[in-house]
C-alpha cells in the first residue's frame, strides 16, 4: 500500500521537533540487563514506570535472573510485586517467562520478536521494548502514550496497537523507531497528557491535527459570541 507522501512528512517532521525538545529520551524502566528490562516491562502494564522502578530493586536483589524468578514461590513473588497492581496476573506471567527463558535458551532472553512473544506475558510491546533497548532491533513501542498522541496528531486513524504500529512503521525511518518512541512516551508524559494536553508548550502544533480542530473551535465559538447582542443593561 502506498504511503501518502505529505503523512510521512508530517511525521518525520514532528520527530525532528521531538528529538530537539527530548534529545535525551530513553527507558523509563530502570534496568542492568535484558532479563531485568524484560520483568520491569511485565510489571508495567496498568502501572506507572516510576512506582516499578521503586519495586523492582527488592524483586532483583532475590531474584537475579531467570532460574531464581522461576523457583520463587508465587505468593512470595506476590508480595514483592503487589504494589504494581494485578500482582497475581503478573505473578504468573513472570514465573511463566522465567521458566522458559531457564529452561528452552539456557537462561539468555532470546533477541528475536517470535521468541520473545511465546514467552507468558510478552507482547510486541513488551517484546519491542526489550529488542529495541538492549538488542538494537529498532521498533515501536504502542503503550497508552503512543496510541493516544498518534492518533491526536493524525498519524493513525486505528486504534488496535499492532495495526498502529504497523501505520507509524511506514511513516518514520526504521533506525528511528526505538528513539521515535522514547520521544513521544516523554511528551505524553510531559506535555501531551491524557486529560488536558499542555498545547501552549507543545513543540509540534503545527503538525498536530487536534490542535487545529482545537483552534478552528475557538474561532468559530468567538464569532458566534461577537455576532450576538448584548442584553441590555437592567435598570
Amino acid at each position: 500500500m502506498k504511503v501518502n507522501s505529505n503523512l510521512k512528512d508530517k511525521a518525520e517532521a514532528i520527530n525532528r521537533e521531538l528529538a530537539k525538545a527530548y534529545p535525551d529520551a530513553r527507558c523509563a524502566l530502570n534496568y542492568k540487563n535484558p532479563f531485568e528490562l524484560l520483568a520491569a516491562t511485565i510489571l508495567s502494564a496498568q502501572c506507572t514506570d516510576e512506582r516499578v522502578n521503586m519495586v523492582t530493586p527488592a524483586l532483583f536483589k532475590r531474584c537475579p535472573n531467570a532460574k531464581t524468578l522461576s523457583t520463587i514461590p508465587q505468593e512470595e513473588l506476590e508480595e514483592l510485586i503487589r504494589t504494581t497492581g494485578f500482582f497475581r496476573n503478573k505473578a504468573k506471567s513472570l514465573i511463566g517467562m522465567a521458566t522458559a527463558v531457564a529452561g528452552r535458551y539456557k537462561g539468555k532472553v532470546p533477541a528475536h520478536m517470535d521468541e520473545l512473544r511465546e514467552l507468558p506475558g510478552v507482547g510486541r510491546k513488551t517484546a519491542n521494548v526489550v529488542l529495541g533497548n538492549c538488542f538494537d532491533t529498532p521498533g515501536i513501542t504502542v503503550d497508552t502514550h503512543m496510541s493516544r498522541l498518534s492518533q491526536r496528531m493524525g498519524l493513525t486513524r486505528n486504534s488496535d496497537p499492532e495495526k498502529i504500529e504497523q501505520d507509524l512503521m511506514k511513516l518514520i525511518p526504521q533506525k528511528e523507531w526505538t528513539l521515535f518512541s522514547h520521544r513521544i512516551i516523554t511528551h505524553g508524559r510531559q506535555v501531551c497528557q491524557a486529560r488536558r494536553p499542555l498545547c501552549e508548550r507543545c513543540p509540534v502544533t503545527s503538525y498536530c491535527d487536534y490542535f487545529q480542530r482545537m483552534q478552528r473551535t475557538a474561532a468559530v465559538t468567538s464569532k458566534a459570541t461577537r455576532g450576538k447582542k448584548l442584553p441590555k443593561k437592567i435598570r
